[in-house]
């Protein structure tokens, strides 16, 4: 594997000064203010398209120079005990599915990869009102630590390789790297409208989505620059998942309705499709452990959507709760946690029967948004978003283990390590 890390009122594309940023139609998720669900109403659409350099020479020298580690034992990234098996027309540098049944087959419970099997455990949740990342053990549910990071970091996201934490300092501009073993800050890297970051299934690229410059930036995966900026023709580009060959992914745009597909090699546009909903928000998206159904979370249409990413087919709605959001996949691959964040809820749905299986209320109410499960597969944690607090869930009966007061805004928490052979972005897709 290579080694690798890394109409509408137009808003403003300046984010220099609170006037400028007050110029932008704020969602629920939006990184520009974090209003109730009822503020939501106007979206933006149409804007301007920028782009950026990479960081100095200094910065990429850090940068490289924290993601050399290797596993204690020194052996490079290396995948659990189990077949390789092709996947037709795989994407060129993609490493083989363990499964041609289930894209999660590396994500079985504390299948850790050399590389970040001696990692301890934490969570990591940035603050966006705070400027921070708070740092939760897991095993005292104690905050250990916080991190000062660039202005409204939006989420923590594991590099491919997954030897780096990346903090997406969206109105910073700038990516701060964290070592996972260490917990060392490195510099941060300079990368424009950073709100969302996912690479490719061959390692070679990260794709920032550059939601308020309106475009999906591939940059290179070891220096971060711009090797190809694709205006994304639609408003909030913001979440992702790929396909089992990795030939195509599949986008979210918030502020608009809109889902893309994208080739992956060509880093083109191939298909759009408004959601038939009028106001429709999706989030979240994830593919099924079969790769047959795409799930797109939505917020305003309190439910996922879900639809045939080959064909691209019009998507039907499955309800589950008040402003959908977050997607999770169990570690044995039979379930996916949905949580509703406008009523504090988490819905199960069991991939085999494609029916809700259950519903966890949070006791005394909250706002579970983005998140991740525990390596062992017994935890789901989530941030809530509006209460300044972290959500700790048994996934066995979804008993509320812990509620741990972070700062202002936690959005895209990051668990780690977590299993898998390499990441492909987010708050963590493992493969």
């Amino acid at each position: 594997m290579p080694a690798t890390t890394p109409s509408p009122q137009r808003p403003s594309a300046h984010r220099g000064t609170a006037a400028s940023r007050q110029t932008r139609r704020p969602g629920p998720l939006s990184r520009r203010r974090l209003l109730p669900l009822s503020a939501c109403a106007a979206l933006a659409g149409g804007g301007l398209l920028l782009t950026s350099a990479c960081g100095s020479p200094a910065r990429q020298q850090v940068w490289q120079t924290m993601t050399t580690r290797t596993g204690a034992d020194g052996a490079a990234a290396s995948s659990p005990a189990a077949v390789p098996v092709s996947v037709d027309n795989r994407l060129p540098g993609m490493p083989p599915l363990l499964s041609p049944d289930d894209v999660y087959a590396a994500d079985r419970p504390n299948a850790l990869s050399p590389v970040v099997r001696n990692d301890p455990p934490r969570v990591y949740v940035p603050n966006t009102l705070s400027d921070t990342v708070t740092v939760i053990d897991p095993a005292t549910y104690k905050v250990i630590d916080t991190i000062q990071v660039g202005h409204e970091p939006q989420h923590v996201v594991p590099s491919w390789d997954l030897k780096t934490l990346w903090v997406n300092n969206d109105l910073g501009n700038s990516l701060t790297p964290i070592d996972p073993a260490t917990g060392r800050v490195g510099a941060p890297v300079d990368v424009h409208d950073p709100y969302n970051l996912y690479f490719t299934p061959d390692g070679k690229y990260a794709v920032v989505m550059a939601s308020n410059d309106h475009a999906l930036v591939f940059r290179d995966a070891h220096t971060m620059k711009v090797v190809k900026s694709v205006p994304s023709e639609c408003a909030g580009v913001n979440h992702a998942d790929f396909s089992p060959d990795g030939r195509y992914f599949i986008v979210s745009c918030e502020f608009s309705g809109d889902l893309l597909k994208v080739d992956t090699a060509k880093m083109e546009i191939v298909a759009k499709q408004k959601i038939p909903l009028d106001g429709s928000m999706p989030q979240d998206v994830k593919i099924s452990p079969n790769g047959k159904v795409w799930y797109v979370a939505d917020m305003m249409a309190n439910g996922v959507w879900e639809l045939d990413g080959d064909s691209f087919s019009v998507p039907t709605l499955l309800k589950t709760g008040a402003g959908a959001h977050g997607l999770y996949v169990s570690r044995d691959s039979k379930d996916l946690y949905i949580s509703n964040r406008g009523e504090g809820s988490i819905s199960v749905l069991d991939f085999a029967t494609g029916q809700l299986v259950h519903k966890w209320q949070i006791p005394g109410g909250g706002s579970p948004d983005m998140g991740g499960v525990s390596a062992d597969g017994k935890v789901l944690w989530l941030s809530g978003r509006y209460n300044s607090e972290v959500y700790a869930m048994s996934t066995t009966d979804g008993r509320l283990l812990a509620r741990i007061p972070v700062g202002d805004g936690p959005h895209g928490l990051c668990v780690y390590p977590q299993p898998g052979r390499y990441s492909l972005g987010h708050t963590g897709i493992f493969r």
